[in-house]
């Protein structure tokens, strides 16, 4: 029995060496350990994924290797680690947008009190009517009831911040998981980014979208940053449902997300990034605070196709090239037109 067992392991052994070399990923142990089960066929999962990247003609880079082997292979120990990771991250950003918030609603409360009380000031000098006096003390009833909530609110997420982090920080030091992900939506982020489209470069038929929020900054401004924020998760959300055969979406930067577009002619891509679009305008977020629905969200693409010659950096510098045409001629559409 043991010698059949050796026997199996070097027939295992000698498979797995050169799928190593021919997908071109270095001999970690992490990525032995993935393609040893991919072989073996341990873990039908993790076949299947692998299977399905080979089919559709996705290169498995570095990122992606570590993926497939965080999401099948690791001990529940690593994964707890990175999603702590992740939740804490998160947490912190909501924090810090709630805390810019009511600073900025706090700095606009301190100014209109000062006006309220140079006002007031004017009735004995001016006389104001009783009807005016009574104006003055209605907006100031107003806004201290705004500055009111917007204090409870933020008072309410800091209780809730200190609890978690008090229960959590204690574990934050064990995460060893490379950070692979954006906080905030639960996207690859950037770092993931540049490494997959630098291995999918080298393959034929690749396409870009780049996606960009339009006036993203005025949702900030007159809704506040966490209504910001749940725009952004919304959004991250509908680009993974329409994305299709390969495609990933990648929170990009800021209110800019990029889908990466293996194996597709320029047509499909653009087709999918009109598919994007459409789905973005639906897209409704509700403030808790003041019941109030966020909608009319829209967003402007470009699309770039690879071509023969073309390095990423210039695949991406097409595509921005794109997306700033689209925000010249309205906003809200995709470019180029075919």
């Amino acid at each position: 029995m043991a010698d059949t067992n050796v026997e199996a392991s070097f027939s295992t052994l000698k498979q797995t060496i050169p799928l190593l070399l021919k997908h071109k990923v270095s001999a970690v142990p992490t990525n032995y350990a993935l393609w040893y089960t991919y072989v073996s066929n341990e873990s039908p999962d993790l076949s299947s994924a692998v299977d399905n990247l080979i089919e559709n003609k996705i290169a498995l880079s570095e990122v992606r290797t570590k993926e497939l082997y965080r999401n099948y292979l690791a001990e529940k120990e690593e994964v707890s680690a990175w999603e702590l990771r992740q939740s804490v991250e998160g947490m912190l950003i909501q924090l810090s947008q709630s805390l810019n918030d009511t600073r900025s609603e706090t700095s606009t409360f301190k100014q209109t009190m000062d006006n309220c009380v140079d006002d007031l000031a004017k009735v004995e000098k001016e006389g104001l009517s009783i009807e005016e006096v009574m104006a003055l003390v209605r907006n100031l009833v107003k806004e201290t009831q705004n500055i009111r909530r917007s204090t409870i609110s933020f008072n309410s997420a800091l209780s809730d911040a200190h609890k978690e982090i008090e229960a959590l920080k204690s574990q934050l030091e064990q995460s060893q998981q490379e950070a692979l992900y954006d906080a905030l939506t639960g996207l690859c982020n950037r770092r993931y980014f540049d490494e997959e489209l630098a291995t999918q470069s080298i393959q034929p038929g690749l396409c870009l979208i780049i996606v960009d929020l339009d006036y993203f900054k005025k949702i900030n401004d007159n809704y506040g940053h966490v209504m910001g924020d749940l725009v952004l998760k919304a959004t991250a959300k509908k680009l993974q449902a329409t994305c299709r055969d390969g495609a990933q979406a990648f929170r990009f930067g800021g209110e800019e997300f990029a889908i990466i577009v293996p194996n597709a002619s320029f047509a499909k891509a653009r087709s999918m990034a009109e598919s994007m679009r459409k789905a973005i305008e639906k897209i409704g977020v509700k403030d808790k605070r003041s019941g109030e629905v966020l909608g009319d969200i829209s967003a402007s693409m470009g699309v770039a196709e690879l071509q023969k010659g073309m390095n990423p950096l210039a695949l991406v510098e097409e595509a921005d090239k794109q997306l700033y045409q689209a925000k010249n001629l309205g906003r809200n559409r995709v470019m180029p037109m075919s």
